[in-house]
């Protein structure tokens, strides 16, 4: 799993790999059962054709159909022909075979995707070939017959290009060699692969339906009588291997020749499976519909071996057995000998003593040891070159030829160039590396000097950003202590001025439900004195026209009442006289305090100012300073009130007009032609007298508190002092016209004989 990992091989091809793996081992297990007389057989539909079916993800009766039919066209139609029970057999084995072929084909394929060159591919590369030895066993078959025809291949490659290719590269190239005899392995080779070899006497007996075992022995027999190569027995034939003569056994050759059988219904099989990987192999093209056998296939394979290794420059490592019964801490010495002959290995080791083993170009030796010549050595061209070099190491002549394209070396010989060349080189990078030492300590002094200057102005730069960082941090730090103690100042101020505002406040909003109650009893009053006004006239025209019969006790009495009311009268106007005094002393008063809230409300202006001003002063300071650590804090300047919450508190004027009646029994007051009736108005004046004289006090008070700013309100005192002056003087007059007409009534309803008397006593009281 961790080499498939490796090699990028997702998780869905390896589970589909496992898949066909096991489905391969599951068709093994596939039987058939003859059904007719004519061997034609059925397949058992049990456990084995259903796992196979499902690991390869097709259809039950696709499988069994391509496990037990043919299908053959002639012409253009197609002719599906039962198998027989070995046909059945076969075919199963092939289609297991197949699949398990072609997924070895899919797997080399994802792996050489995988290790494949770039686009930076220079064309050269390293490969390893592992191919297997010669195989003789106590029954040798068609396995050993191909394990060692692959042998025998790789062998003559061996030996052409070991033995034969070196002796025709010294005759080509003019070098004075007498040429060595080496076994050839030539006949045996053409025994297999000439047109009427085994290889293709054993394809033609394949692609025969009646061809047996024996039947191809009996041909291999009569073809190759007289071949000392080939030696043909009852059921088995010799072959005379490069590595000694193996006796195969004719049984199975035909079977495992046929290795691929109805490849068409195989194919159409794997394309249709429901899984990816099986349709992958199915249009790989590995499947071929040709009848061509395993041994042929494999010649096809070991030509383009060959072939591949014709273009390469091969080193061979061969691998000697120690014993024939392959055990460990065992030695056959004569089981060695006869390996170490078969394989030619002595020939090569008498012509590599003997011969050239190291061999180069001239143009190849004059580059790579042309340096090792003296300064003083003229230069010449490359073979006068090559000869200096050798003259000056002293290299003997019989250790080499000079060809015509290239130089020749016995075995050792380019050592002695190699060590001069090694320690010419190990000199060089000496002085190379001590110049380069030189110059590198001169580079790093230099770096280091600057390195040195560079950190001692970035210290200098730092220490005077530090310097300047904790020289804002005091100013910073100043600054705060000044607005801090400024907030704390204001602070103060603040709290002690709210709570002046809030007496202030509290007083006014006292005055103001004072100055209210008294504004709506003036109105009250002012309505019931209209409606007394008016009831009072229209009794007493009603009087005037009918005036009744008034006994003289009443009279009496009435003419004392007018006389204590006209007394009271006067009180009130010398009481009048002293409120209006006081009224101009609270007026005096409230100019003093006017000019005093002024002077206050002006120098607490300008400390605002003041404040206001030291406040943006230290925000353009911490802003030019950027001092990071205030730039977060709120602004410590308190915001004053300039208003208080009761200076909006306004009130409306109060005129007679709006002011409600209060006294609504007064309003339905008659003057009546009764004594009676007139006694009640005289009652009714001087209760209205009394009245009216309470509200005027407490309006004027209310006014003089409001001009001393005791109490808070939106009116002017001023002009609503000379409102209440006019409304005074108004309802004097109304008043004294009631007056006037009350005695007019009393004298109507007086003694006629003392008119000049309550003339008199009316006379001495006046209004003014």
């Amino acid at each position: 799993m961790e080499a498939l990992d490796t090699v990028h091989i997702t998780k869905d091809d390896q589970d589909s790999l496992f898949s066909m793996l096991a489905a391969v081992l599951w068709l093994g297990n596939i039987c058939f059962s003859t059904i007719t007389s004519k061997n034609q057989v059925e397949v058992n539909l049990d456990e084995a054709v259903a796992n196979a079916a499902n690991l390869l993800g097709c259809e039950v009766d696709a499988l069994v159909l391509a496990l037990s039919t043919q299908t053959t066209q002639s012409g253009n139609d197609n002719i599906v022909q039962k198998l027989t029970l070995s046909q059945a057999i076969e075919t199963r084995d092939a289609l297991a075979k197949s699949i398990y072929a072609t997924l070895f084909d899919w797997v080399v394929v994802q792996i050489n995707k995988y290790l494949q060159a770039g686009k930076t591919y220079s064309g050269s590369s390293i490969t390893i070939l592992d191919t297997c030895g010669f195989e003789v066993s106590h029954k040798n078959g068609f396995d050993q017959f191909s394990r060692n025809y692959a042998s025998e291949r790789m062998q003559q490659h061996f030996i052409n290009h070991l033995l034969k290719h070196e002796q025709e590269e010294y005759t080509l190239d003019g070098v004075d060699w007498r040429n060595l005899d080496f076994p050839d392995n030539v006949d045996c080779l053409n025994l297999f692969d000439k047109p009427q070899g085994i290889l293709s006497l054993l394809d033609e007996e394949s692609a025969c339906s009646k061809a047996t075992d024996f039947t191809l022995l009996n041909k291999l027999k009569d073809q190759f009588l007289g071949n000392p190569c080939f030696k043909g027995e009852s059921s088995s034939f010799r072959i005379c291997h490069y590595a000694g003569e193996v006796l195969y056994n004719i049984s199975g050759f035909l079977k495992n020749n046929r290795e691929i059988v109805h490849e068409d219904s195989i194919k159409k099989l794997l394309l249709s499976c429901g899984n990816r990987l099986p349709r992958v192999l199915g249009s790989l093209g590995s499947l071929s519909s040709s009848m061509q056998g395993a041994v042929t296939k494999l010649k096809d394979q070991l030509s383009e071996l060959i072939q591949l290794l014709e273009n390469t420059n091969p080193h061979f490592i061969s691998c000697i057995n120690p014993n024939s019964k392959q055990l460990a801490g065992i030695y056959e010495e004569d089981f060695v000998i006869r390996q170490l002959r078969s394989f030619s290995l002595l020939e090569v080791a008498r012509i590599t003593r003997s011969g050239y083993p190291t061999r180069m170009t001239h143009q190849q030796f004059v580059e790579r040891y042309n340096f090792l010549l003296m300064e003083n050595t003229p230069v010449m061209d490359s073979l006068s070159t090559l000869v200096a070099v050798l003259q000056q190491y002293s290299v003997l002549p019989c250790m080499y030829q000079v060809g015509y394209t290239k130089i020749f070396f016995r075995s050792g010989q380019l050592a002695i160039l190699e060590t001069a060349r090694a320690c010419k080189l190990q000199g060089i990078l000496c002085a190379q590396k001590y110049f380069r030492g030189a110059r590198a300590r001169r580079s790093f002094n230099d770096i280091k000097s600057g390195v040195t200057t560079l950190q001692s102005c970035i210290r200098a730069k730092r220490a005077r950003n530090e310097f300047h960082y904790l020289a804002r941090r005091h100013r910073a730090a100043v600054l705060i202590q000044k607005h801090v103690k400024r907030w704390v100042a204001q602070k103060a101020f603040a709290k002690q001025q709210k709570l002046i505002m809030l007496l202030q406040s509290v007083i006014r909003g006292w005055l103001a439900r004072k100055h209210f109650n008294i504004s709506r009893s003036l109105e009250m009053t002012k309505c019931n004195d209209l409606n007394l006004e008016t009831d009072l006239s229209k009794n007493l025209h009603e009087f005037e026209q009918n005036p009744p019969p008034v006994e003289h006790s009443v009279m009496v009495e009435l003419e004392s009442r007018v006389l204590k009311a006209e007394a009271e009268l006067r009180h009130k106007e010398e009481e009048n006289s002293c409120l209006r005094q006081q009224l101009q002393q609270y007026e005096m008063r409230w100019s003093d305090y006017d000019a005093k809230m002024k002077s206050l409300e002006d120098l607490w202006q300008k400390q605002m100012t003041s404040l206001q001003m030291s406040l943006a002063a230290a925000k353009r300071s911490l802003a030019t300073n950027d001092v990071a650590s205030l730039a977060g804090r709120p602004d410590l300047s308190p915001s004053y009130p300039y208003f208080d919450s009761e200076d909006a508190m306004s009130f409306e004027t109060y005129t007679t007009e709006g002011t409600p009646a209060k006294r609504s029994r007064a309003s339905g007051v008659a003057l009546t032609k009764t004594p009676e009736g007139v006694r009640n108005t005289i009652s009714h004046l001087f209760k209205e007298f009394e009245e009216r004289r309470q509200i005027f006090e407490d309006d004027a008070g209310f006014l003089v508190e409001v001009k001393s700013g005791l109490s808070v309100s939106n009116i002017n005192p001023d002009e609503e002092l000379s409102k209440l002056k006019v409304q005074f003087v108004s309802w004097k007059k109304n008043y004294r016209v009631r007056l006037r007409e009350a005695k007019a009534a009393l004298k109507k309803l007086g003694n006629p004989e003392t008119p000049q008397t309550r003339r008199k006593w009316w006379g001495n009281w006046s209004l003014k």
